[in-house]
């Protein structure tokens, strides 16, 4: 028996500097996953996934990754997918660099 569908969201990597970018409703990349276009259709999904990889100047390794709606947008649903949203793990610099100086 087939998995039941789950909402998805794209993401990939931006080509020059290798962060973290979602696909946004209006065919955009951000940063920002709650500005991530949340897919609940099963047969739009991967047809949303070809135009997000249309832009291959632009981004590196698209695809579809679980998620859930929040209360400020998409959320993750596995520990990769937030382990990428929130950068690297080993000492303080991009995102979280920036995150902190915020505190």
């Amino acid at each position: 028996m087939a998995r039941a569908f789950t909402p998805k969201v794209i993401t990939a990597n931006d080509l020059l500097d290798g962060d973290v970018i979602y696909f946004t409703a209006d065919n955009r990349w951000t940063r920002d996953l709650s500005e991530a276009d949340l897919i609940t259709d099963q047969e739009q999904a991967p047809l949303r996934l070809i135009e997000a990889q249309k832009d291959n100047l632009i981004i590196v390794g698209a695809y579809l990754a679980d998620a859930a709606a929040g209360e400020t947008g998409p959320e993750p649903t596995h520990f990769r997918e937030e382990f990428r949203r929130t950068g690297p793990s080993n000492y303080f610099h991009g995102k979280q660099a920036e995150a902190s100086d915020n505190v």
